[in-house]
């Protein structure tokens, strides 16, 4: 057998490095802005962390030997690789300076006392590095917008060639902290990575057409080494720096702000902080999967940077964590085993979860946080076990944090290594090759073991070294046949599978496991091998009938029936994407089956994620499973999708409804919600034959929501009775004033013809006047201007403000507006700078000469808005600005600012979250102020669009389906109807319009810019 262990290891494991001094290499200089204060001597942040008995923290690398060091990775022969990233600039100095090298360093422990004695420079030429992984014969790094190999086949620490580009079209520029970053090999041979929120790549391989590139936002990708396939993996969150897989083969990220912990799972759709998600009939995103978060719930999540208080330090310290390792070593205790440990970046600290399962998925719970670091500058990057257990850990050591303003300091930057009890030899003695594979020692505690050997194994496998009938198969076969522990034996599976393994027999030694994590790995294997690999061929790929096909679909059929894993069954789900269609119908109906699951975190979400492009495809199909489904989010979200699209697929909703009526389905109220979810914002709709009896029925319904949607959807089908009915309610001041404002909105969403002069009526009915005046705007009567005008002063400022609003979407009741003004009704300053440029979007000659003497310029040419901000310059010096009122400020932020912008966890975030921009720099902040459509991102830009009534609206397009575009507006989300969209014109600009000053007294002016300035909230004034 030794023959074909030679071909599984590598030859040679021991120490070939050498010290590469490169002295080119130009450090570049501080920028850091702050030089009253300094890093805590290395030594000294040892001696002073706080840590659990037994633990020692110890400096393993420091400068001058390394600096800002953004990611760490192990090489087989237990070498630490660090990229040092000297070209991030900070978020206020544009993020990446691509004038700036980077550089890959090499640290060796040759003496095993703890501390680097051997230093190598691999590569010096790098630009815009934010990640390095080590494997398959070179070096792999994220360049921006490249990936890259370097290969270093001969292993001599010098790279062999120029950089190799893999994939390109990664997106560097729009978002300084978020781009592509985190490469690390799973278990299953593929190259994993991450991205964040802010920007929006086209990966693919160089060359290759928009359509071949995967167009990819916020998640987790990976990459194929030998096949040069990329992928989504999972797609959501705000912006991970972590991730790593459980003794299991079970993924894990971390994330920053709305959530810290997910269970990753290949289809997976999560929430996000802002924007959408690629696929608008995904419907629902899954919720993270840890029951906690590590802020105090009574702060807002960013109060964190203005101080950790004590009750946010009992929580976990607070919303940002970098790095994510499942410990699985054998040098802390086994106390500490198999949980989940992130770095807390403003609580200075370790965080530790508790990963439990909870039926299908995981629950996280909040475990005892340790590893308190006193240092100010710890800004830890990244944690990793070592090949003695050991923990490392990189420290960016700077100021700030990913929303750095202050400049970077770059000639400080350490490596520390955490420890439980003596230091201790690394045991690397079995990976020699002259060790038979049957005699390794397949008890490692440790997995660094594992994953360096399981890279040897992808090298080799990549280079031909396993072909079909080599006797290694054999060996292989005889061990997991044998007597083997649960982890040996998923172990072997991966290897397996990166060998690239298509033998039969041993899936089936695997699936036929009582071991449900056993299975789980043989269905990983049997899914890379007959699934993935076989649609490379596009010809295998149009035959369903292909023998490797079906082999794997009665595997699949099998476990979808009878395993009792939620887990295992998980994973049967996020396949569905993988099958050809005639897979999809047989298993989708087998899973759908599984109601023990119905209520389960993740299960049924992955199910819909699977199958809905075949709802499109196969509508006559999708009924008939929604129809039995016992998981009542397929039944809802099959109508939805079919209903969106009712023109066309009006027979199947017809069919989901007489199936509801006649109690033909398990879960008939899901196809009401379904439905009404579908139809929200569409004004009128044709009523399918069986919409009466179903409303009839489900009026009735115990549930509230259920009624709410018949309700809803009798308005938009236009019956009778039931408008009259709502009418009534409506008009009846003696009825609860909650349930005529659920119905006057209900109403409202059919624009009933002739309702005008009703609602004029109901102008001086306190109950329901806000209502009434929105509702005014949906009709274009010559009384409304006056009729609402001749009441402002009986308004509040919510009823003023919606007054503005209304009659702002019209030419002829702008001009109304307008006058009032005129005649002293109504303050030029309640006409807000997005109304200002939503008249002059009208275009009408009269309006803008109106609105110019009475509001001031809209639009302001690039030399004019220069002079104003040069003159605020002069003006709001730091003299003056001391003497500002923040508190003030805030309230004219509250009103001006705060319907788009989030600033202190306050606010609507329709345009970006202000919290973390550069606002202590006055230049930045006026320019932004002043001229908003300087530099805008594509997801902030506004358009104009004209309705079939008459109005025109401006703002910022949501979500969008075949039906409705959903319209964000500085006054509130607007639901429209497509057919009542006349024009829809981007204009190119920031939704925040010029002008945002202009209505601002000086003093005001001065207040706004303080606060917009401060780093703490202020109080606002009783």
């Amino acid at each position: 057998m030794t023959r074909h262990i030679a071909t599984l290891l590598v030859a040679a494991l021991i120490f070939t490095g050498r010290v590469s001094a490169h002295e080119d290499f130009p450090l570049p200089p501080n920028t850091e802005k702050d030089t009253a204060s300094a890093p805590m001597p290395p030594d000294e942040v040892v001696r002073t962390a706080k840590l659990p008995p037994g633990f020692k923290l110890s400096v393993f690398a420091a400068e001058p030997d390394v600096h800002n060091p953004i990611a760490i990775t192990f090489d087989e022969r237990g070498r630490l690789w660090v990229a040092e990233s000297y070209s991030w600039a900070g978020n206020g100095d544009g993020g990446f300076r691509p004038e700036i090298r980077d550089r890959i360093l090499i640290f060796e422990d040759t003496d095993n006392d703890g501390r680097h004695d051997r230093r190598t420079v691999f590569w010096d030429d790098a630009r815009r590095l934010t990640s390095i992984e080590v494997g398959n014969g070179g070096v792999w790094a994220i360049c921006l917008p490249n990936l890259l190999f370097i290969p270093d086949a001969d292993r001599d620490d010098k790279p062999d060639a120029a950089p190799i580009v893999k994939l390109d079209g990664f997106d560097g520029g729009s978002g300084s902290h978020t781009p592509a970053n985190g490469l690390k090999w799973g278990p299953d041979g593929w190259l994993y990575a991450r991205q964040g929120i802010q920007v929006t790549s086209l990966i693919g391989k160089p060359g290759s057409s928009e359509s071949q590139r995967l167009k990819f936002n916020t998640g987790i990708w990976r990459y194929h080494p030998v096949r040069g396939t990329v992928e989504a993996v999972m797609h959501g969150m705000t912006n991970s720096w972590g991730f790593d897989f459980d003794k299991h083969g079970e993924m894990f990220c971390s994330n920053t702000v709305i959530g810290h912990l997910w269970h990753v799972v290949p289809g997976l759709h999560t929430e996000r902080m802002y924007g959408a998600d690629p696929n608008p009939y995904v419907f629902d995103l899954v919720k993270q999967t840890a029951d906690h978060v590590h802020w105090d719930t009574g702060e807002v999540w960013n109060d964190v940077r203005k101080g950790v208080t004590d009750k946010t330090s009992a929580a976990g310290g607070g919303h940002a964590h970098i790095g994510l390792m499942i410990y699985q070593g054998d040098n802390w205790p086994a106390e500490y085993r198999d949980k989940a440990y992130t770095l807390n970046l403003h609580g200075r600290r370790i965080n530790c979860d508790v990963l439990k399962r909870d039926g299908c998925t995981y629950t996280a719970t909040h475990g005892e946080d340790f590893c308190f670091i006193q240092d100010p500058w710890f800004r830890g990057m990244d944690l990793i076990t070592g090949p003695d257990g050991g923990v490392f850990i990189a420290d960016w050591s700077d100021t700030g944090e990913c929303h750095d303003h202050d400049g970077v300091h770059r000639t400080s930057g350490r490596i520390y290594k955490l420890t439980y009890g003596e230091q201790r030899k690394p045991d690397r003695s079995d990976l020699k090759m002259s060790v038979p594979l049957a005699t390794l020692k397949w008890d490692w505690k440790n997995p660094w073991h594992y994953r360096q050997l399981q890279q040897v194994v992808a090298k080799l496998a990549a280079n031909g070294a396993y072909p079909p009938n080599d006797l290694i198969y054999r060996d292989l076969r005889s061990m997991l046949q044998g007597e083997l522990a649960e982890s040996v034996r998923i172990r072997l599976l991966q290897y397996l599978q990166v060998m690239n393994c298509e033998e039969d027999w041993y899936f089936k030694v695997a699936l036929d496991s009582k071991n449900e994590f056993v299975r789980l790995a043989g269905l990983r294997c049997l899914a890379e091998a007959k699934l993935r690999r076989p649609f490379q061929n596009p010809a295998i790929a149009k035959n369903p009938s292909d023998l490797k096909l079906l082999y794997a679909h009665v595997y699949l059929n099998s476990l979808a029936d009878k395993d009792s894993s939620g887990l295992v069954l998980l994973h049967v789900a996020s396949l569905l994407s993988t099958l050809p269609d005639v897979a999809v119908r047989d298993l989708a109906a087998r899973l759908c089956s599984r109601s023990e699951f119905a209520d389960d975190r993740l299960f049924p979400h992955l199910v819909w994620y699977g199958i809905e492009p075949l709802v499109a495809r196969d509508p006559a199909w999708a009924v008939a499973l929604a129809k039995q489904s016992k998981l009542p989010n397929i039944t809802e979200n099959v109508a939805r999708r079919l209903a969106l699209d009712l023109e066309q697929r009006g027979e199947e909703v017809e069919l989901l409804l007489a199936s509801a009526v006649g109690q033909n389905v398990v879960h008939p109220e899901s196809i009401i919600a379904g439905t009404a979810k579908a139809l929200h914002g569409v004004r009128r709709a044709d009523a399918p034959p069986s919409w009466s009896a179903a409303a009839e029925k489900f009026a009735k319904s115990s549930n509230e929501e259920t009624r709410k949607h018949v309700q809803s959807l009798n308005v938009i089908f236009g019956e009778g009775v039931a408008i009259d009915e709502l009418k009534k309610l409506a008009a009846d001041a003696s009825a609860d004033p909650q349930a005529r404002r659920q119905a006057l909105t209900a109403l409202l969403e059919g624009r009933p013809e002739g309702y005008a002069p009703t609602l004029l009526n109901l102008l001086t009915d306190r109950a329901v006047t806000l209502e009434a005046i929105r509702g005014l705007a949906y009709y274009d009567d010559p009384q409304i201007p006056n009729r609402i005008l001749n009441r402002l002063r009986a308004y509040g400022a919510a009823e003023r403000a919606e007054a503005v609003n209304t009659l702002a979407a019209r030419p002829a009741s702008a001009k109304a507006l307008l006058q009032a003004v005129r005649d002293g009704k109504l303050a030029a300053g309640e006409i807000s700078a997005f109304h200002a440029r939503q008249l002059s979007d009208f275009h009408d000659p009269g309006i803008d000469a109106d609105l110019k003497e009475l509001w001031g310029e809209v639009r302001v040419s690039a030399a004019e808005k220069r002079t104003l901000i040069d003159r605020y310059k002069k003006e709001l010096t730091p003299a003056v600005l001391a003497k500002a009122d923040a508190s003030a400020g805030r309230a004219m932020f509250n009103k001006s600012c705060a319907n788009c912008h989030v600033l202190y966890g306050e606010g609507r975030k329709i345009g970006p979250d202000l919290t973390g921009s550069n606002r202590k720099n006055l230049d930045y902040l006026l320019e932004n102020v002043v001229d908003p459509s300087a530099s805008v991102a594509a997801d902030f830009r506004s358009v104009s669009v004209t309705l079939a009534d008459g109005r025109v609206l401006s703002g910022v397009v949501g979500e969008q389906n075949e039906r409705t575009v959903t319209l964000l507006t500085a006054q509130e989300p607007q639901v429209l109807d497509r057919k009542e969209i006349e024009e829809l014109t981007p204009t190119g600009q920031s939704l925040m319009p010029d002008g945002q000053l202009q209505q601002m007294a000086p003093d005001q002016i001065r207040d706004l810019i303080k606060y917009l300035m401060s780093t703490e909230q202020a109080p606002l004034k009783p």
